[in-house]
């Protein structure tokens, strides 16, 4: 016998456990299906510990440079600290209850298990089976993506699910990956003693991003000790107590290996096809009500418009609206933010100037050296950085922008209301920004800008 209710949301990352609480407050009868920890992978694996991570290797170089500004200082590294932090005060051991509690507190019904959709409005966990009014709300998320490469599966190597639980910093580290994951893992270990090595195959680290910012990040890297190989790529995989790579330029060993080679939609085993959806598909594809069917709701990483925490929120509000029927503003990805956490830090908004032109926009270009303003240079070590705006040359407003620097992603704030708000670049021309500040070279970014 099938059991009705309102809603079935499948997934409890962010954005799921917001939308199953929001549904359950406006009374609805809601079911939310989790295989494994309410909250998903923020604040378990991803954003929470792995920030606690940066900041205490962020401590760490600030007492180096100490040395030249203030005087001597000494630390020594000691990673259980950053270690029973991540376990004790971010993730409780890895125990979701309180989260649990937090949210059949407000009325739904957590069933454990894999969800599988089982037909229209329709789905089974384990032996039960939900037939839901109102539709199904989709936030399965992601997993690691590991690379076919010979000799890795069955290899004792970390993803992003493991890093995070290490209890001592391993003498060395091979990172296989320069994107996000990759980058920051990298310098936080490299800071707490550990030999590290990147390898990256295609010709930068963090790709997605301006050159100027995998550049600048390269150029850090080498200079913190870490040993940085792009436009290499790994052919074979050995361990015998370490691992060795077979790479198209030559061999290079460590103690541990990170694959973070990106991440794989959960697509597979939900069901898809018993609505007509495909389930090898790199994303499902929704509208701006989120909806991916009748009666059909998707949000957060399997969406394709943004593995972020910040956007599976963002949609799970709208999505919600929708399945109450209450009007609002549709989706709108003009202006994600994404901030990558190494030192400098990098943050990013709307479009870079290669995805710009690459539509084919016609844009001008305005950038500025952080470290030449006034605030990096009273910053001292550790003040390396860059502005970079991207303008919409006939609309007159911001289509995206960069900033790399100390604190990168608190001063993109910034610009994310200029290219959400579409304000136009004169109207910013005109702002007072304080001085000396950080952000306050973004006026000398705006005047090389109009220089171009």
């Amino acid at each position: 016998m099938a059991e009705d209710v309102d809603v079935v949301v499948l997934g409890l990352g962010p954005g799921g456990e917001n939308a199953a609480g929001l549904l359950a407050d406006a009374g609805l009868r809601v079911v939310a299906v989790e295989a494994r920890l309410v909250g998903g992978e923020c604040p378990y694996f991803a954003c929470v510990p792995t920030k606690m991570m940066a900041r205490a290797a962020d401590l760490v170089a600030d007492t180096g440079r100490a040395r030249k500004l203030a005087g001597d200082a000494e630390v020594r590294p000691d990673w259980t600290r950053v270690a029973d932090r991540i376990r004790d005060d971010a993730t409780h051991d890895w125990n979701d209850q309180a989260a649990v509690d937090r949210l059949t507190g407000r009325g739904v019904r957590l069933v454990r298990g894999e969800g599988v959709i089982t037909g229209e409005r329709e789905v089974r966990v384990g032996d039960e089976v939900f037939r839901a009014a109102r539709g199904i709300l989709l936030n399965t998320g992601t997993a690691p993506l590991v690379p076919p490469i010979e000799g890795l599966a069955g290899t004792p190597f970390w993803t992003n699910r493991d890093v995070v639980r290490v209890a001592t910093a391993p003498e060395s580290l091979l990172v296989l990956g320069g994107g996000v994951v990759g980058v920051e893992t990298a310098q936080v270990f490299a800071r707490f003693g550990t030999r590290v090595t990147i390898i990256e195959g295609g010709p930068r680290l963090v790709a997605r991003e301006e050159p100027e910012a995998g550049d600048l990040l390269k150029t850090v890297f080498e200079r913190e000790g870490i040993d940085v190989r792009t436009g290499t790529r790994v052919e074979a995989v050995e361990h015998d107590g370490a691992f060795t790579l077979r790479t198209t330029h030559g061999e290079v060993s460590g103690e541990r290996l990170l694959v973070a080679t990106g991440r794989r939609p959960n697509l597979k085993g939900i069901g898809l096809p018993a609505v007509g959806l495909d389930e090898d598909a790199r994303a499902l594809e929704v509208d701006g009500a989120l909806r991916a069917g009748d009666g059909l709701w998707a949000i957060g990483d399997i969406t394709g418009k943004g593995a972020f925490t910040h956007v599976s929120m963002y949609q799970s509000t709208i999505a919600v609206r929708d399945i109450l029927g209450e009007k609002g503003p549709l989706a709108s990805y003009r202006a994600v933010p994404r901030v990558t956490f190494t030192d400098p830090e990098i943050g990013v908004v709307g479009l870079t100037e290669a995805e710009a032109r690459d539509q084919e926009l016609p844009v001008r270009i305005g950038t500025t050296d952080l470290a030449q303003s006034t605030r990096g240079w009273i910053h001292g070590p550790g003040g390396d950085g860059f502005i970079k705006l991207v303008q919409h040359a006939e609309w007159g407003t911001l289509v995206g922008a960069t900033v790399m620097g100390p604190m990168g992603g608190e001063v993109l704030g910034a610009l994310a209301v200029a290219v959400h708000a579409e304000v136009p670049v004169d109207t910013l021309r005109t702002m007072i920004y304080a001085y000396p500040t950080l952000h306050r070279a973004i006026e000398t970014a705006l005047a090389d800008l109009e220089s171009t």
